[in-house]
């Protein structure tokens, strides 16, 4: 090892043998599980490597930025709605929300971020699962800054003590149940590969779906998005069913659903008759067209108001929820799963 490089709590955990969270729990003094045997180990090991904390980190309580950083994949649709209310919960807390977006999955400006992050020493960092990698994710985090995870299903433990996650899965469950409980016979998944993890979820739901329904014997299918128009989709489902109609379409998210729907039409098909249409995360569009469509509420607030509570317990704080969005829990699992609801609208009525 370098005697100029300095030395980060990445060091110390690989010299320990324990987690990145650990390390920080150790070295920031708080108030989590652990055994005195870890807590002398890894301070021990710090002290042999000449490990210094940033004062920053180190002394959050007299000198913190009041600065907060979110990491959102780009500003459409959730990922704009959710930062916007992320920094009003963040305002109230008499924190400033600097959001960074990926730009797209460009790892050049991700590489930007990286650097910016880490020269302006924000108190604590919010990152959703599409928007860095866990490798970048974890250079942020190497000097004890917190993080809280979002949307990030299956990352490491060892990268942050909290992740944030709607569960899709359980709402796109759900959506198939409805559907099906509509009269649908054929129930099909607009898939987006694209947004791997998120859709992945989606997918877990769909399945689950269809699972719990095996016995009404229905005729099934997942279409990819990507790579052919929608007229081409909409022949393609038509050649699932077989004739075994009204077909059931749950839609990665509202924007796919409306341009499935639209191009639906376009081919003389009738929406709920013929088609029945579901999508997720509610967006404006969802509620504006005709019909309006069937989709997966998004708690936005709740959403916020968990992720920031996390962060500011983690900085020493124990902030009040709003009413109506339940308190935390004393003691939570790594991942802390929000629940969806859904929205029955005219695009899957009888």
């Amino acid at each position: 090892m370098s005697k100029n490089r300095q030395i980060t709590i990445v060091d110390i955990a690989e010299a320990a043998g324990v987690s990145i969270a650990t390390v920080s729990n150790v070295l920031n003094r708080r108030k989590v599980p652990m055994s005195e045997g870890t807590i002398h180990k890894v301070e021990k090991i710090a002290a042999e490597l000449g490990y210094r904390r940033n004062v920053m980190a180190a002394n959050l309580s007299r000198r913190k930025s009041f600065e907060l950083g979110l990491m959102i994949p780009n500003y459409d649709a959730y990922y704009g709605r959710f930062a916007e209310e992320m920094e009003r919960t963040a305002h109230r807390f008499g924190y400033h929300m600097s959001v960074f977006s990926a730009g797209g999955y460009d790892p050049d400006m991700e590489k930007r971020h990286l650097e910016v992050l880490l020269q302006r020493r924000v108190d604590g960092l919010f990152c959703h699962g599409l928007a860095m990698s866990p490798d970048t994710t974890r250079q942020i985090v190497s000097d004890g800054t917190p993080l809280v995870l979002f949307n990030a299903w299956d990352w490491p433990q060892d990268i942050a003590i909290h992740a944030v996650n709607l569960d899709f899965a359980d709402g796109c469950a759900q959506a198939v149940h409805h559907l099906a409980e509509q009269g649908c016979k054929t129930l099909i998944y607009l898939s987006s590969v694209r947004s791997k993890a998120t859709n992945d979820q989606r997918l877990k739901g769909f399945s689950q779906g269809l699972s719990e329904r095996h016995r009404e014997q229905l005729v099934s299918g997942i279409v990819e998005l990507r790579g052919k128009p929608m007229a081409d989709l909409v022949q393609q489902t038509q050649e699932i069913s077989g004739g075994r109609g009204p077909i059931g379409i749950l839609a990665f998210d509202d924007i796919a659903a409306l341009r499935f729907m639209s191009a639906v039409v376009e081919q003389g098909y009738r929406v709920p008759e013929q088609y029945m249409i579901f999508g997720i995360n509610n967006d404006p569009v969802s509620s504006a067209c005709y019909p309006p469509i069937s989709t997966l509420d998004i708690p936005y607030s709740h959403q916020a108001q968990y992720a920031i509570s996390l962060m500011l317990r983690q900085l020493g704080e124990e902030p009040d929820t709003d009413e109506g969005v339940p308190a935390l829990p004393d003691t939570i699992e790594h991942e802390l799963r929000i629940p969806l609801t859904i929205l029955p609208r005219l695009s899957t009525a009888k």
